[in-house]
């Protein structure tokens, strides 16, 4: 967490394009940092933040609406559009870029910040080592981590005192989850980095999306449901959000153990 921060001038143009009735972020490049179906935009569209979603089988149904969300990286805004809309959660997000945040607000749905919305437009790493992020540790149940930049390489956020850190705002119990590329070299490097900070035994990862997007899910002090329970957790969630695109009863399949590869 001791990298230099790009300075604002310095920060890509948001870039939109659309197509089949989806709406797609870009930062200047064809990468896609987030997309909204324009006539359903409360449907979770893209399949890996479907994936980012399935954080919610570690929390049991009745701590799904207690606590607060945290998102690091706003891409489009449809996890804060989940998290405020379908689960009710106050939701706290950091943005670096301005440009992100503006095309959020005129092209993707998202609100003025109010009760359930509070955007900081910082770096997320100096922010979790900001007065702000201390008035809510301990609070957050759900962390959504997506930090990549027009380039779509690596994290730009990806070292173990950024991961314990993430740890340190977590309430007991919470749970994060992070967008890796599981075919890139440099994923067994950001998972061994998560492993130091939250343990291997609370440290998850699930099945590849088509395009490569490998989800890692860590907990503070939340175990993985068994079997039977796990799969009541997807019915209920899938049954619970019809219509808003979740697919969550092929998640329990998905999930694999980072204790088991040892």
């Amino acid at each position: 967490m001791t990298r230099q921060p790009p300075r604002p001038q310095d920060l890509p143009q948001a870039t939109l394009s659309e197509q089949d009735g989806v709406r797609y972020l870009h930062l200047g490049t064809p990468w896609v940092q987030g997309a909204m179906r324009i006539a359903r935009p409360r449907q979770v569209e893209l399949v890996y933040v479907q994936r980012m979603l399935a954080a919610m089988l570690w929390r049991a149904p009745e701590a799904l609406g207690q606590g607060r969300a945290l998102q690091l990286g706003l891409g489009a805004g449809t996890l804060a559009r989940f998290t405020m809309g379908a689960l009710r959660l106050p939701t706290t997000v950091v943005e670096i870029n301005p440009h992100v945040l503006l095309a959020c607000r005129l092209w993707f749905r998202l609100p003025r910040d109010g009760p359930l919305l509070d955007v900081h437009l910082a770096d997320a790493g100096a922010w979790l080592g900001s007065p702000d992020a201390q008035l809510i540790a301990g609070e957050v149940g759900l962390l959504f981590v997506d930090l990549y930049d027009q380039d779509a390489a690596a994290p730009v956020l990806d070292d173990e005192d950024f991961y314990a850190a993430c740890r340190q705002v977590l309430a007991e119990g919470g749970v994060m989850a992070v967008n890796l590329f599981g075919r890139d070299a440099s994923f067994e490097r950001s998972c061994a980095r998560i492993e130091a900070a939250f343990g291997a035994a609370s440290t998850w990862t699930l099945q590849p999306t088509r395009e490569g997007n490998t989800i890692v899910i860590a907990t503070r002090g939340a175990g993985l449901p068994d079997a039977e329970a796990l799969k009541s957790r997807a019915r209920d969630l899938e049954q619970r959000f019809i219509g808003l695109g979740l697919r969550a009863t092929q998640w329990p399949r998905m999930v694999r153990s980072r204790v088991s590869r040892r």
